[in-house]
């Protein structure tokens, strides 16, 4: 029997599209499933209303469900937090802004060495300190905060009993254990003489790198870190075995007073942590 206008008219009226989705509506499926006592289920991850009508199934109940399906663990959980990083210009040496326990990168900077006339880069360098305690320092000793960085700002650092860390990143190539020492050695007996007044003191400024081992291999990226702890303690990293821990305040006020005295290894990084400690009052 061929069909009429009036049967094709009939059977369009049993069908509902709707119109955000075009997803075909069962209107009368729908009804007899809630007459049934059950709950109209869902097409193509779209749930329908009591109306016969698709209603989007919450993001969030679909994320639990994934979770659920996932042995309860979020979505991002377990992904490392990235740390941002600040590069020290000279060298292109990337330091992370942050270490262990919040503590914070002040400044960066370069240490050179003249040889033969040629400034050689021996390492970029980060310095790193407890802002909340070195805020707390600052305010002890310093009444009104300064309009630019002042020598007693510096010193009231390198006097004090505050973590400080200094991590160094090697950049020249051809540098050697008996080379880092030498370095060392030299650079730390002259600050000892400054705060001295200029009597040398060669058997402490040699302690730091003493017992480090010639058979260490550095290359360019090699990590070294001195951290002053509390207690006039100074420990020496070198690729993350310690090589010395010795407890003197005049190291390591001298140590500090390499990279923050008069004479800084970089007067740029001395100036931008000074800058760094004006923001803490």
């Amino acid at each position: 029997m061929a069909t009429t206008v009036e049967d094709v008219i009939a059977k369009a009226e049993m069908v509902e599209i709707e119109p955000k989705t075009g997803v075909a509506l069962k209107p009368q499926l729908l009804k007899e499933e809630k007459v049934n006592g059950t709950e109209p289920k869902p097409m193509n991850g779209v749930k329908a209303d009591e109306d016969g009508k698709n209603e989007t199934v919450p993001e969030e109940k679909a994320e639990a469900g994934k979770e659920a399906a996932n042995g309860g663990v979020p979505k991002d959980e377990g992904k490392k937090e990235e740390v941002a990083v600040e590069i020290e210009p000279k060298t292109g040496v990337s330091f992370p802004v942050k270490v262990e326990d919040g503590k914070q990168l002040n400044a960066v900077g370069l240490r050179k060495k003249t040889i033969l006339g040629l400034g050689i880069k021996i390492y970029g360098f980060g310095i790193y300190a407890d802002q909340e305690k070195l805020k707390d320092l600052l305010k002890s000793k310093i009444v009104k905060a300064p309009a630019k960085p002042t020598k007693d700002m510096y010193q009231v650092v390198i006097d004090s009993d505050l973590w400080m860390m200094v991590r160094l990143v090697i950049v020249y190539s051809g540098l050697t254990m008996s080379m880092v020492r030498k370095n060392f050695d030299e650079g730390l007996g002259a600050s000892i003489k400054k705060l001295t007044g200029g009597r040398k003191n060669d058997e402490l400024s040699n302690k730091v790198m003493g017992e480090a081992s010639d058979d260490i291999k550095l290359t360019s990226g090699s990590v070294i870190e001195i951290t002053r702890l509390p207690g006039y303690t100074l420990e020496t990293k070198v690729m993350g075995e310690v090589v010395s821990k010795v407890e003197s305040e005049l190291l390591c006020r001298a140590y500090i007073h390499m990279y923050l005295g008069d004479d800084a290894f970089d007067k740029d990084a001395r100036e931008k942590f000074g800058v760094s400690l004006l923001s803490l009052f």
